[in-house]
């Protein structure tokens, strides 16, 4: 079983977006079995806190939480990166440059190649921006389903 935590700032929009579209692409491909998928924050700011409304309706716009996987969606709230969370899991997955760098506070060692940025899977590596600030929900889906594709076929399944 392959394990990977999406990350970001507070675990509200982008590390959420990523697990449940990742979760999407797998469940319709039938091969969720051999996954774990989760997100988290790298900060305390959200901890508690449910998907934010415009990121969860950027899913919906795409089916992912009104009838696919809407319990989990309904009950994703934030949690803070734990330091045994790099023991937990095979990939650890930023959505920007500035999320590593916090991961790496937590975790300061990499032995095994574990963190990663999302686009960085892609054949354009980069930051998939904030949509809290920026509030371009749908560009934020789009770079995050296109990493997720790339991670895919990166791990074999395209």
């Amino acid at each position: 079983m392959i394990k990977i935590l999406f990350i970001c700032h507070g675990n509200i929009c982008r590390s959420p977006m990523a697990e449940f579209i990742f979760k999407d692409m797998i469940a319709s491909r039938g091969i969720a079995a051999d996954f774990s998928v989760a997100s988290a924050a790298t900060s305390n700011e959200e901890i508690g806190n449910h998907i934010y409304p415009p990121a969860k309706a950027e899913l919906a716009r795409h089916g992912i939480g009104t009838e696919r996987l809407k319990n989990e969606v309904a009950q994703k709230t934030a949690r803070r990166i734990r330091r045994d969370d790099y023991d937990e899991y095979d990939y650890l997955i930023a959505m920007e440059q500035f999320n590593l760098r916090n991961m790496r506070r937590d975790f300061p060692d990499d032995p095994d190649n574990k963190l990663h940025r999302l686009l960085d899977f892609t054949d354009r590596p980069g930051d998939i921006d904030d949509p809290w600030y920026t509030r371009q929900f749908d560009v934020t889906y789009r770079e995050i389903a296109d990493g997720c594709k790339a991670l895919l076929t990166h791990l074999g399944y395209e």
